[in-house]
């Protein structure tokens, strides 16, 4: 055991040295020499384990040849004052702190705590209670020990919302699903209700305008800038006009029925007509048109807003630049393999109780409620066979093509009716957009650079700023920046969606049928194709890695 007198502190007290004559106190161990630093004024000391080791390994080697008698000279432990560390995350969204107990020197208090603060340059989003709280914890750490917590967070930006156009009142089309009740609860399968009319200063569509959103910043303070919602226009048309004292508000401005447009709204007079047949004569009508009873074989009409047949529509042609409802059937025949004799053609929607041998091109959605055989359906939106309740709606040979999706209750018949389902066939379209967005970022970041460049080529401010031409030189190029900078947010916000919209396309497009598939249905998604050899259960057909996958536990 060692002499406690031969460890003692150096002349500024902040080092322990020990001094051995190795022929007089060798050998030794570790362990002697941590006894020594076990007395009472040493205890607090950070130990230096290497130059334990090297002392213990030195005077041993020594201890019994003539150089033993010399006296060694070691440090073995110091005092250290306690440490302040932070950490930034890489995004710099959060900071976390750790506060290291001192080793006989000062412990970290506020105000250096502050001070690393500012070194590190963290000054938002500070949470006082977590930094009071590691202060405490701090009391009651052994020497070299640590203590850890998160002490700023950033805060993300709220981008703005999008404005958004609330229809108020009800459609033609609508009045398909909604059979009237009678007095008895029963319900009138035949019985639509009366026509959807609206009277001057009712309100026909609300606008909700964009907001711009909140910035946020990081923990260094740095501004991290929103993204505004995009503004949408609601566009007054015919009979209707933006309320006086409110330009959030659609109201009509005279009797009639109620259409709905891309931006907004119109009010159509209603042409009402029995039957359209040769003793009428074809349609043409510059509003919409209401036919209480049937369109015959050979007839055409055409009108600029809906068109609402109450009976059925034979072998004819409807055209409108809104939806074309018809409360019965739409029937047609084959006249050529590729031709039928029916034609419904709508910007809008076409909704129907049932179809054949029909050829249908909507803009918007396609509703059948029944069955839609052997037709040529085409939508922009989404093509929907089904009643209200889900449990009926056949779609049966033929062909039918939807951007958006195609959703059934069975589709194909169980005698292998050949049917081809097109759906989701746009993402290419979509990645075209996404690449040239990107270009034209790239662009935008060039142009940025070229601008930057010539800002740094000027010469100094003393030279010119009495110039008032070169004065409105340097504005120009620093308006023409800023607004290169606003443009480029635009564009990386819109390019940002897009890319969304391209990587989750099959996942919100895809084939649904409620309760079968049977074979002979030749399913096509984007790329990927297949053909039923067997009959499916509900499932859910989507495009998957570029193969055609049956989903029947997401039904």
């Amino acid at each position: 055991m060692l002499a406690s007198d031969l460890a003692v502190f150096n002349v500024d007290q902040t080092q322990v040295e020990l001094r051995v004559t190795p022929s007089r106190h060798g050998p030794i161990t570790g362990d002697d020499i941590t006894q020594l630093l076990n007395q009472p004024e040493f205890a607090m000391l950070r130990p230096l384990e290497q130059n334990i080791a090297k002392a213990t390994a030195e005077v041993n080697s020594h201890c019994s040849v003539d150089s033993g008698k010399h006296e060694l000279f070691f440090i073995i432990a110091e005092r250290l004052d306690g440490k302040v560390i932070i950490e930034i995350s890489e995004d710099k969204m959060s900071a976390s702190m750790s506060l290291v107990s001192a080793y006989g020197g000062q412990d970290p208090t506020l105000p250096t705590i502050l001070n690393a603060l500012k070194f590190h340059k963290v000054k938002m989003g500070l949470s006082k209670p977590n930094i009071l709280s590691l202060l405490q914890q701090l009391d009651t750490l052994p020497p070299g020990e640590q203590c850890r917590s998160l002490i700023a967070h950033g805060k993300q930006p709220q981008n703005g919302t999008n404005a958004s156009l609330a229809r108020q009142v009800p459609l033609a089309r609508e009045r398909l699903l909604q059979p009237q009740e009678r007095e008895d609860g029963s319900v009138d399968m035949r019985d639509l209700g009366a026509m959807i009319m609206v009277k001057p200063n009712d309100v026909l569509m609300i606008k909700t305008p964009a907001t711009d959103g909140v910035a946020g910043y990081n923990v260094n303070g740095d501004v991290l800038p929103q993204i505004p919602g995009k503004d949408m226009i609601m566009q007054p048309g015919n009979g209707t006009q933006l309320a006086v004292n409110d330009p959030n508000l659609l109201i009509a401005t005279v009797s009639g029925q109620p259409v709905e447009t891309r931006l907004g709204m119109q009010v159509d007079d209603v042409l009402q007509i029995k039957d359209v047949d040769v003793n009428f004569g074809h349609v043409n009508f510059e509003g919409s048109v209401l036919i209480s009873g049937d369109v015959h074989e050979g007839m055409q009409v055409k009108s600029s807003g809906d068109i609402t047949v109450m009976g059925f529509v034979d072998s004819a042609t409807l055209d409108a630049k809104g939806d074309i409802i018809v409360s019965k059937g739409i029937i047609g025949r084959q006249i050529k393999e590729h031709q039928l004799s029916t034609t419904i053609n709508a910007q809008g929607q076409i909704c129907a109780q049932f179809v054949q041998y029909s050829s249908l091109n909507a803009d918007n959605d396609i509703l059948v409620t029944k069955q839609l055989l052997h037709s040529h359906a085409c939508s922009n939106g989404v093509i929907t066979v089904s009643d209200p309740s889900g449990r009926r709606g056949d779609l049966v040979g033929g062909k039918a093509s939807a951007s958006k999706g195609i959703h059934a209750v069975a589709i194909g018949a169980t005698a292998g009716t050949k049917t081809a389902l097109f759906c989701a066939m746009d993402q290419a379209q979509i990645r075209a957009e996404v690449k040239t967005t990107h270009d034209k970022i790239k662009q935008l970041v060039i142009a940025g650079l070229d601008i930057e460049a010539r800002l740094r080529k000027l010469p100094p401010k003393s030279e010119w700023q009495t110039d008032a031409g070169m004065i409105e030189q340097v504005k120009m190029m620093l308006d023409e920046k800023k607004q290169l900078a606003s443009n480029r947010a635009q564009l990386e916000a819109q390019f940002k969606q897009l890319q969304q919209d391209a990587d989750g396309y099959y996942n919100k497009h895809f084939i649904q049928a409620k309760k079968h598939i049977f074979t002979n249905v030749k399913i096509n998604i984007g790329p990927s194709k297949n053909t039923t050899q067997r009959e499916h259960g509900p499932c859910l057909v989507m495009n998957k890695q570029n193969e055609i996958s049956f989903d029947y536990g997401n039904r």
